[in-house]
């Protein structure tokens, strides 16, 4: 592992620059675009279990452990039927 040190915070760079601030700007438009979307899902959990399958997957590649989207899917069909069981 490679030894590294972590910058202070706050940082010292500056982060109010105009590239950041306009950024800054356009992100009312795009989280009310993103909701638009959202509304037209009828079950909205569709989107956290996507977040939540990407994140299973990167984390599992972190620890060497190669997985597939599908491959997860099914595992959390398999333990909604445990759970929906009891």
């Amino acid at each position: 592992m490679k030894n590294f040190k972590l910058e202070s915070l706050p940082p010292k760079a500056e982060l109010e620059t105009t590239r950041v601030l306009n950024q800054l700007a356009a992100f009312p438009r795009a989280l009310a675009e993103l909701n638009d979307y959202a509304n037209i899902i009828p079950d909205k959990k569709i989107l956290i279990n996507a977040i939540t399958v990407n994140e299973a997957k990167d984390s599992s590649e972190i620890e060497n452990i190669i997985t597939t989207h599908d491959e997860l899917y099914k595992a959390m069909r398999v333990s909604r039927k445990v759970v929906s069981s009891k």
